[in-house]
Parts: C-alpha cells; sequence; structure tokens
C-alpha cells in the first residue's frame, strides 16, 4: 500500500482519536493543575428606612461576583500545583493511618476507600469471568449442532440487557421483600438485610458483573475454538491423549492471545466500574474511583463543582489503569515481536 493511500485510510481514525481522545485527556490533564474560583467584588450599598420624623440610612460592604457581558460569573484560573493531587489522595491522613496501622482510618479517606474496592472488584471477577468463559465455550463447541443457537442466544441475554438495568433487576431480588430476600429469610429463619453491610452489597455486585461480562467472554473464546486446527486434535486423540490433555496442550495454547485479549478487556472495564454503583445504590457502604470523579463533579450547595480534583481523580485513574495493562501490553508486544520473520 503506498503512503498516500495509507494515509488517506486512517485519516479519519487519527482525527476521530485526536478529538475524542487526546483533545479531553489534554483538557483533564491541564485542569488538574489549576482551580477555576468566581471573582469577587465588594461594594457598598446604602440601605435607608423612612421614618415618620427623619430617614435613617446605614452603609454597609458586600461581596458580590463579578457578572461578564452575558450574564454569567467571570471565573479566574489559577496554577495550584499538586495540590488537587494532594487533596484527592489526602495524604497526610493516609500517612498517620499507616503509621498508626489503623486501617479503619485508611479507609475512611474515599479516595483510598474506593480503590480498594476498585482492586478487590476487578482481581476477583476476572478469573471467574476467564473460567466460565472457557468452560462455558468449551461445553457448547461439545454440544449438538442443534442445540448450540438456543444455547448461545440464551448465553448472551445478560450482556444485551443494559448494564444500569440490569443492576436494578438483580437490586430489586435482593432488596427489601424481594423474592431472593424472601428465601433466604425463610431458609435462614431469621431477618436478612443485604444492603446493611458492605461486605454483601460487594458480593452481589461482583456476582452481577460476572453474570453481565461472562457471555461476552464465552462468545469470544467460541469463536476462538473455531479456528482450532482439527487435525492436531485428532492426532492428540489417536495418540490416546484423555479430554483434559486435548484440553490443556491444544486448546488453551491455542486460546492464549483471545485470553490476553479478554483480560484486557476485563481490567479496563472493571477498573471504571460505575454502573453497579449507581444501579445497587451502594455510596453509603461501597464506592468506586469512577463513582469518586463523578462525585467531585456534582454541584454543592453553591452550585460550585470541583473541577479540580475530578480531573486529578480522572488522571489517577486512568494511571491506575495504565499501571494494570503494562504488564499485559508488554507481552503482547514481545509476542509480536517474536512472530515476526
Amino acid at each position: 500500500m503506498k503512503t498516500r493511500a495509507l494515509l488517506v485510510f486512517i485519516a479519519p481514525s487519527v482525527v476521530m482519536m485526536l478529538v475524542f481522545i487526546a483533545l479531553p485527556l489534554t483538557t483533564v490533564f491541564w485542569q488538574s493543575f489549576h482551580v477555576s474560583q468566581p471573582v469577587f467584588e465588594t461594594v457598598r450599598v446604602e440601605n435607608c428606612t423612612t421614618s415618620f420624623l427623619s430617614q435613617v440610612c446605614t452603609t454597609e460592604e458586600k461581596t458580590r461576583p463579578v457578572l461578564g457581558p452575558d450574564g454569567k460569573m467571570q471565573m479566574r484560573s489559577s496554577f495550584v500545583g499538586l495540590s488537587s493531587y494532594a487533596n484527592v489522595l489526602e495524604m497526610g491522613k493516609a500517612f498517620a493511618a499507616l503509621a498508626d496501622r489503623n486501617w479503619r482510618a485508611l479507609m475512611a479517606i474515599n479516595f483510598w476507600k474506593a480503590l480498594r474496592f476498585t482492586l478487590t472488584f476487578t482481581f476477583l471477577t476476572l478469573p471467574i469471568v476467564l473460567l466460565l468463559g472457557v468452560t462455558l465455550a468449551l461445553a457448547v463447541d461439545s454440544a449438538a449442532r442443534s442445540l448450540r443457537g438456543s444455547i448461545i442466544f440464551v448465553s448472551l441475554l445478560p450482556f444485551i440487557i443494559t448494564p444500569v438495568i440490569g443492576a436494578l433487576s438483580i437490586k430489586w431480588l435482593f432488596i427489601g421483600d424481594g423474592i431472593l430476600t424472601s428465601l433466604l429469610e425463610t431458609w435462614l429463619q431469621r431477618d436478612v438485610a443485604v444492603f446493611a453491610q458492605s461486605w454483601s452489597i460487594e458480593l452481589i455486585m461482583m456476582f452481577y458483573r460476572v453474570w453481565h461480562v461472562a457471555p461476552f467472554a464465552f462468545l469470544i473464546f467460541y469463536a476462538s475454538l473455531q479456528t482450532v486446527n482439527r487435525d492436531t486434535l485428532e492426532s492428540a486423540i489417536i495418540d490416546g491423549a484423555s479430554r483434559w490433555e486435548r484440553v490443556r496442550y491444544v486448546v488453551l495454547p491455542h486460546l492464549a492471545p483471545v485470553l490476553v485479549f479478554v483480560t484486557l478487556i476485563h481490567l479496563m472495564d472493571s477498573y471504571r466500574v460505575f454502573e453497579e454503583i449507581v444501579g445497587f445504590s451502594s455510596q453509603a457502604h461501597v464506592i468506586s474511583l469512577q463513582w469518586l470523579t463523578y462525585d467531585f463533579l456534582k454541584p454543592d450547595d453553591s452550585g460550585n463543582r470541583s473541577i479540580s480534583r475530578a480531573s486529578a481523580s480522572a488522571m489517577l485513574t486512568m494511571i491506575g489503569v495504565v499501571v494494570l495493562l503494562a504488564p499485559l501490553l508488554r507481552r503482547t508486544w514481545a509476542d509480536f515481536r517474536g512472530s515476526r520473520p
């Protein structure tokens, strides 16, 4: 392919990436080091009260925001360095808690509380999703051809449902007098309050994520199984290899690149967990890094938003994603370089 044709081919993608990824990311990075505050001015206001015999006037100073020609408050941005990052991390309280070995005090800080849940959520759901995806793919691949279409259709239903709607559906099964809550109370002969403590909420959120994402992993693995070399499998059968040996020495090595791909997708998606926090209304017990960024952007009682802290939180989340993906991307690049002639 000629250089000009290649540039024409990739130009739309490059422009879209610059406009919708690079430019917003640069803006967020800049905002994380600056604080925008409204401009105020002090004015003298004279108040006069009338009486039957005379008029009494008093003068007082009031502070009010400066309005621009468009009627909106004027804003001034100032460079604050790493102050926004320090405010998000609350390093003073964090170091004091670590020095005292006070885990409860550390978890009272929003960022570290969100980081703990985000990492737990990501690394506990990942192996379950991979295992279920591979198991379902192998089971469907071994099923009769007449049943495969129906099994695939039913298996994909959780993935088709909108995330928030799926989270609300699971929540209604457990909250209050939900169906599953009533069954648990009947079985245990005691009251069950699933949403009254953080550990039970986290378990349900992880269950929902696995239920929602495993079909995607299954579909990818099943598609990859269709390209397994059948001659190699037949040779393994002739050599007396058991089913487990065929899976271990033939199928899994073939699925290795796809396993890395699904792992990358799951790490990126789970580290930015947000829908579950909203769907299960878990803010009082469980929060995530992505929800923390959203919380900073919510207006306070005066209508102000912590744009700088929200930007710092977003940048810290992105750094976490890069750290998680770096080993897998490095291995993928090494495999690619090794496969080149």
